[in-house]
């Protein structure tokens, strides 16, 4: 698959999704726009910080709700340029999950359509690197809704924070563990809690934390967390 995201440009076709015009031109802009160099100084580098809400927590049957992100460029976080939508959903999310993210029905209903709002968020990401917090979910409910709005699958790097930060900062927390106990280990306030932009804002600030202690250590570069997050994970699975 690997030659395949390179000969699209980072793109992988799925299937046939009928996009106007226009947002095909727009899709096409993104797929042109040029890549990171990943093995850049972290201060000399664009990231992008994401976090979603979705319907549920299940990541093959539950929904993308909204996407959340903060952009960290050359170690600055970029405080009045963060992203923010929601989706509008045909079908409204259950009590109990509106209780979490606190996104009401009306919200939903009323969203952006899922096409145009995918087309801004990669205009926004451009071909920066992603971080979140347990990226897993926030990639997979991405990929699954680019794929079923915009019939392609973006292929960019993410990065997790959850499996960096122990590596950073094993005499600290050696151990994978949720976002908030890093996040009260360094003194960082997250003002509001399953709010996509909130979220994504305090992983931006642990991100900054990551990023400082990397250039300490000599890991230096988007590609030194990814190789640090792979040899990190292919230990928890040998131990």
């Amino acid at each position: 698959m690997q030659w395949l995201r390179n000969l699209f440009g980072g793109v992988v076709g799925s299937p046939a999704v009928a996009l106007t015009p226009e947002q095909a031109a727009s899709l096409e802009a993104w797929r042109m726009l040029p890549t990171e160099y990943l093995s850049r100084s972290h201060f000399l580098t664009r990231y992008v910080v994401v976090d979603v809400e979705a319907s549920g927590l299940h990541m093959v049957k539950d929904r993308l709700i909204s996407i959340g992100a903060v952009a960290v460029n050359r170690g600055m976080i970029e405080l009045d340029n963060a992203f923010e939508v929601v989706l509008r959903q045909d079908e409204v999310s259950s009590h109990d999950n509106i209780l979490i993210h606190g996104i009401g029905g009306s919200a939903q209903r009323e969203g952006m359509d899922p096409v145009d709002a995918l087309l801004d968020f990669l205009h926004y990401i451009g071909k920066a690197p992603l971080v979140a917090y347990h990226a897993l979910f926030d990639q997979t409910m991405i990929e699954r809704a680019m794929s079923r709005y915009l019939g392609c699958t973006i292929a960019l790097p993410w990065i997790d924070l959850a499996w960096v930060l122990p590596e950073l900062y094993r005499e600290r927390i050696d151990d994978q563990v949720g976002l908030d106990p890093w996040l009260e280990s360094f003194g960082i306030e997250n003002i509001l809690r399953h709010n996509a932009v909130s979220d994504a804002y305090a992983t931006a600030m642990l991100l900054q934390v990551a990023q400082t202690r990397g250039v300490a250590l000599g890991k230096d570069s988007a590609e030194i967390f990814m190789g640090m997050e792979k040899a990190r994970r292919r230990l928890r699975r040998a131990g």
